[in-house]
């Protein structure tokens, strides 16, 4: 399985940015796949920024997004949005879309639960 994340780039306080990860497996079907949305800034931990299940669409965001990034699929073309408005100076930092077997709901903000991951996407916001 591969994920190619890409949309990453410098932008303005308050301004915002489209993330994609599109994921692709030769012969593999996604359905029991959760695919998730992390950032790791310079000297911080990797923190969840929000997921979403294959089928069904269930959705969890950690507590970075405040109601400011939504994101979204798109099964027929395997890929996973990420949109991200009002970008505030705290939000620079290396995003990675990742993807696997996430059973359960409480499980989908762990990096670890997470089988594939993407190269990721850096997103720059200058005051």
């Amino acid at each position: 399985v591969q994920l190619q994340a890409c949309g990453g780039g410098l932008v303005q306080v308050g301004g915002s940015l489209r993330l994609s990860c599109t994921v692709s497996g030769s012969g593999r079907t996604f359905s029991s796949y959760v695919v998730g949305w992390f950032r790791q800034a310079p000297g911080k931990e990797r923190e969840i920024v929000a997921a979403i299940s294959w089928v069904g669409g269930r959705i969890l965001y950690g507590d970075v997004a405040q109601g400011r990034f939504a994101i979204s699929r798109d099964n027929g073309k395997n890929t996973v949005f990420l949109q991200l408005n009002s970008l505030k100076s705290e939000d620079t930092a290396a995003y990675y879309c990742a993807a696997g077997e996430v059973f359960a709901y409480s499980d989908y903000a762990k990096g670890g639960e997470y089988r594939y991951w993407g190269q990721g996407t850096q997103v720059t916001v200058s005051s």
